[in-house]
């Protein structure tokens, strides 16, 4: 056997009996998961972070999308914003015009 005993994802051996035994700390509470339980557990999660690394695109192009939208919603606002104040300051100068006609037509 090597300096370099296999990993749990790649043994060195299929075969139980030539693998290294097992050595139990005493932190881990001994004999509470089966290996079949393990395998799946570890094939369930590698399964769902394929998944999530092929679903990253779709997320990124989601917050893009978003992004857009927000700063498309951004620029309405401040067209609309600019527009008001246009049509104010049309609307103020029309008042002063028809303030002076009125004080104009007054002072004859």
């Amino acid at each position: 056997m090597s300096a370099h005993p296999g990993t749990v994802d790649r043994p060195l051996t299929h075969d139980p009996q030539k693998q290294a035994p097992m050595t139990s700390s005493t932190s881990e509470p001994s004999g509470t998961a089966t290996p079949y339980v393990t395998t799946i557990g570890a094939n369930s999660s590698r399964q769902n972070r394929t998944r999530e690394m092929q679903l990253i695109p779709e997320a990124l192009a989601r917050a893009h999308m978003h992004e857009r939208l927000r700063e498309a919603e951004a620029e309405r606002r401040a067209l609309r914003l600019a527009a008001a104040r246009r049509m104010q300051r049309r609307a103020e100068r029309a008042s002063l015009r028809a303030r002076r006609a009125l004080a104009m037509a007054v002072m004859q």
